[in-house]
């Protein structure tokens, strides 16, 4: 042993020394990781390390010094010459700082045992590492076998004397973990059995995840958990910061940081800069923490300091509670204008226009004052709870009012007042704008008459409270054997009037009512006045006996002749019914009411002589307060359409749908506008509309029917293309088709049936609707009809119709067989965009509407048989609602489809040919489109195969069914390739 070490003890020495100035920066930089605390290391200890070798002469600790002098300790071993050696190095108690797992980083050196010559075998390259966790630091013997053994250690690296000579020696670095530590620290220890090494550094450490600031939540030092476990961290959000969602990251074994979960916002007034909450400057505000950043302050408001939260309101603006803090400040509104007052006896119509300035808001409603006046208006009380308005007093939307049950032949001051969600906010009156209006009195019934051969004199009782401002009295008169509207309208101030140039013998009807500034009143009363006979023929002329003998036998034979028309045809006097076609069914009739046998009759309103008794025959009035209009859903020819709601006594309150009549309406528009009341009224059916009842005695007059929440039905098929079953098609399409039955079965012809004109429910139930149709054809280019609506095209009308002008239930079958088409195509334009004229040619030249897109055949053959030229070879209503009864029943039959596609399957048919654009959309029936495609520059057919769904947006093809049409069509070229001529 003595021999061997002079040279070989020297060399590890030198190695060390040699090692050091390449090692000493690397441990520096290492040292300062920001992952890792160092517990020990034997390079940075400035006095001796105190490390207990045992047995003594086992490892020595060396101590050397770098070209800086400073000392450098190392503890080495070589007792490679004798046998059995157990020499172990223990180091002091090192603490363990809370870390559940360290890490050991040993740098050592290993003498090659091959180099050594003369060495028995009991030479070694590994020496083992063991630690031992105890609560006491002065715990230093402690049995061998308490010790854990953490691994055996082997050189990656060896070197011998040649190489010392050399100085290319390699340092050796292993680092070992300790895992699941839980007392206050633990002792290392380095044991050898008989290798020649020097331990050149021994560091121990553990590892942590560093201080961070991620998403505005500061993340502490954490340490890392043990077994690789992930330690969970709960963030604390930074300055001016709060939480949105609890900050979290997960501190893994190696010192990183991972899944962050949650985030911190900047608190309102501040935004975050460079992971910090900055305060908005001036003029900028934020609103809320989960904004962004800091925004401009809206129109009408500033900030004029920092942190700002929300922006004040100039002068004269405000911001409502219930107004977001990002919306500008406004005003109340302006005064309502160009108000217009209505006099109708005790009932006031109130309309005005919107305010020239709204405030900058859209919330603008109304309010309606009304205070009773003197008669020279200089003292004014509240009008009381007598006096109702519709459809309310305060909150109104429209602009429009009628008050009623005022006090007759009075002064009111009715008060317009406008104000929107910041009226109650500001210190200034609400705008508003006066109109005074006076109340009209009815007339009293006439109190006397004179009568001669051509003249009748009149007297009435004028209002009871005139107070002198009555302007003028209207007589309007008429003979009662002719239509009312054939009279005459005369006009005095005074309370008599005689009128002249009357027939004599004759009877007439007077009527007689009062004008005051505030508008007409009602008639009061009807009163019947035959003129005298005294210039007719006397009875003793024997001409004129003769003549007066003649005349009333030629009466006796006219009555006769009546008699028998009436016995024969089945009519009275007065009813009016178009010549009845051979075709059709044999009509009963019964007190001049056509009637079906085994049917409710239907009576037309216009064979009425006074078109009102037919309202009040079948409509039921209502008390206009019971009404409240809520708001608009349309308009049409004679006024608006609202929707709203009816509360009639003891009824729960319904949804209705409220036409309105406009004011300065005559009183043929009056009739026309009720009469189609007087038609819905006869029915009553779950597929018909359904009447409420109409408001007739004061204005507006207003029809009320049922609401029907999804609109007409092509716009609601339109607007949820392909989204229904077939089945629920045939569903609405029996709906459709029985309603029309019942119509049928009373005699009543629609002549307008269309799927505009069907209205649809919240449950899917198709109604019919809209008999407001005028009969009358029209000889215009277009051959369209006029109806009150405006004119209908004649692409849902009948042949003989257009032709003929022959209105039957056949002709309503023909449209609905349109209508079936419309359905199943989800709203499509019958027969695209050809001209009225073209239509009219292609039906005369049999053409017919192909099948929908996915359309079964068995409705396009009932379609089919629908469009028949000959109307007594189309199916009758109560037939088409069996027909597809047996279909809901039976949906196997629905399956096969009229056109799945152009490309047929079937090898012993020939293959479907195409060679341009024009021929390939005229045979998947998309022909209305060549002009679409051409002008996109589609026109050879490679340029189509290609073709996507944004593209044909482009080219103005919207419609879901037709895109996927033209598509599918597509995919069917592509399919077939080898036989499309391209």
């Amino acid at each position: 042993m003595a021999l061997l070490v002079p040279w070989i003890y020297p060399s590890l020495f030198l190695f060390s020394h040699l090692l050091f100035r390449a090692f000493q920066p690397c441990e520096s930089l290492r040292n300062y990781l920001e992952n890792e605390v160092t517990l020990l290391d034997s390079m940075s200890a400035l006095g001796d390390l105190g490390w207990e070798a045992y047995p003594a002469e086992g490892w020595e600790e060396i101590s050397v010094m770098d070209e800086r002098n400073i000392p450098m300790r190392t503890y080495q071993v070589c007792n490679v010459m004798e046998a059995n050696q157990n020499n172990w190095l223990r180091t002091r108690h090192i603490a363990r700082e809370g870390a559940q797992r360290v890490y050991i980083e040993i740098k050592f050196t290993l003498r090659d045992c091959n180099s050594l010559p003369g060495v028995p075998g009991t030479c070694k390259e590994t020496f083992n590492m063991f630690y031992y966790e105890s609560n006491n630091a002065n715990q230093w013997h402690i049995k061998e076998s308490n010790y854990v053994k953490i691994d055996t250690i082997a050189a990656d690296e060896s070197f011998t004397q040649v190489d010392v000579g050399d100085r290319v020696m390699k340092l050796n670095t292993e680092v070992r973990d300790i895992s699941n530590l839980s007392k206050k620290g633990f002792y290392l220890a380095f044991q050898d059995l008989g290798a020649c090494i020097a331990l050149v550094s021994v560091r121990v450490f553990y590892k942590k995840c560093p201080l961070t600031v991620l998403n505005l939540a500061q993340f502490p030092d954490t340490v890392t958990g043990g077994d690789s476990a992930l330690v969970e961290v709960r963030g604390v959000c930074v300055n001016a910061s709060e939480e949105f969602e609890a900050p979290r990251m997960y501190c893994s074994a190696d010192g990183g940081w991972l899944v962050p979960i949650g985030r911190c916002v900047c608190q309102p007034g501040y935004e975050e800069q460079m992971d910090m909450c900055q305060p908005c400057k001036p003029g900028s505000y934020k609103a809320s923490a989960t904004d962004t950043y800091c925004t401009k302050c809206p129109p009408h408001s500033s900030s004029h300091l920092e942190r700002a939260s929300e922006c004040l309101c100039e002068k004269g603006f405000h911001r409502a509670e219930s107004d977001q803090r990002s919306t500008p400040c406004t005003r109340p509104p302006s005064a309502p204008e160009s108000p217009i007052s209505t006099v109708n006896e005790t009932c006031v119509t109130l309309e005005w226009s919107s305010p020239r300035d709204s405030g900058g808001r859209g919330d603008i409603t109304y309010n309606i004052h009304c205070r009773k006046c003197s008669g020279d208006n200089k003292k004014c009380m509240p009008c009381g709870s007598g006096v109702h308005f519709v459809p309310r007093q305060f909150g109104l939307s429209a602009t429009m009012v009628m008050i009623t049950d005022l006090q007759p032949h009075s002064n009111y001051s009715l008060t317009i007042e406008s104000l929107n969600g910041v009226s109650d906010l500001s210190p200034s009156p609400r705008a508003a704008v006066v109109v005074n209006v006076t109340t009209s009195q009815t007339v009293s019934v006439v109190l006397k008459e004179r009568r001669s051969k051509d003249s009748i004199t009149l007297a009435w009782q004028g209002p009871d409270r005139s107070n002198g401002v009555t302007v003028e009295y209207e007589v309007t008169y008429y003979e009662k054997n002719q239509r009312e509207q054939n009279y005459t309208v005369l006009k005095t101030r005074s309370n008599v009037m005689t009128v002249d140039g009357l027939k004599p013998g004759t009877t007439y009807v007077f009527h007689v009512r009062a004008r005051t500034p505030g508008g007409h009143g009602t008639y009061g009363g009807t009163i019947e006045l035959e003129t005298s006979h005294e210039d007719m023929l006397a009875i003793g002329d024997p001409n004129q006996s003769t003549i007066l003998a003649v005349s009333i036998a030629g009466g006796i034979l006219l009555l006769i002749f009546l008699v028998t028309c009436f016995v024969v045809s089945g009519r009275h006097c007065g009813y009016i019914k178009a010549k009845q076609d051979p075709d059709e069914e044999k009509m009963q009739f019964q007190h001049g009411r056509v009637k079906l046998p085994g049917s409710k009759t239907y009576i037309d309103p216009h064979t009425y002589e006074d078109p009102n008794k037919a309202v009040r025959d079948f409509a039921k009035e209502i008390d206009a307060s019971t009404i409240r209009i809520e708001r608009v859903i349309g308009a049409g020819e004679f006024g608006e359409v609202c929707s709203g709601r009816l509360r009639l006594q003891g009824k729960r309150e319904i949804y209705v749908a409220i036409k309105s009549l406009k004011a300065g309406y005559s009183d043929k528009q009056r009739r026309d506008f009720l009469s189609e009341a007087s038609i819905m009224g006869q029915f009553d059916h779950p597929n018909i509309i359904r009447l409420e009842g109409v408001v007739t005695r004061c204005k507006p007059v207003m029809i009320i029917t049922e609401f029907m929440e999804n609109g007409s039905l092509d716009t609601f098929l339109k607007k949820h293309d392909g989204q229904f079953t077939v089945i629920q098609l045939v569903g609405m399409l029996r709906g459709i088709a029985s309603g029309m039955k019942y119509l049928s079965d009373m005699g009543y012809v629609h002549r307008d049936l269309a799927a505009r004109n069907i209205l649809v429910n919240s449950n899917l139930v198709c109604k019919v609707s809209d008999f407001g149709l005028s009969r009358v054809l029209e000889d215009d280019p277009e051959a369209a009809y006029t109806t009150r609506g405006g004119k209908i095209p004649i692409r849902w009308t009948s042949p003989e119709a257009i032709a003929y002008r022959k209105f039957t239930s056949a002709s309503d079958v023909w449209s609905y067989g349109i209508v079936m088409w419309e359905v199943v195509s989800y709203g499509e334009r019958p027969y695209w965009e050809m001209s009225n004229q073209d239509v009219i040619k292609a039906i005369d030249e049999g053409y017919r509407l192909p099948a929908p897109m996915d359309c079964p055949v068995v409705l396009h053959q009932l379609m089919l048989d629908c469009w028949e030229n000959g109307r007594g070879e189309r199916p009758k209503f109560d037939q088409i609602v069996t027909t597809l009864d047996e279909l809901i029943r039976n949906p196997a039959k629905l399956q096969e489809l009229a056109n799945s596609s152009i490309c047929r399957e079937d090898p012993t048919t020939p293959e479907f040919t195409v060679s341009t654009v024009e021929e390939w959309l005229e045979a998947i029936k998309m022909g209305q489109y060549q002009e679409n495609f051409s002008s996109a520059g589609y026109v050879t057919l490679d340029s189509v195969l290609y073709i996507s769904i944004s593209e044909l947006v482009r080219m103005n093809v919207t419609l879901a069914g037709h895109q996927k049409k033209i598509l599918s069509s597509v995919q069917g070229l592509l399919s077939q390739g080898a036989h499309v001529q391209v």
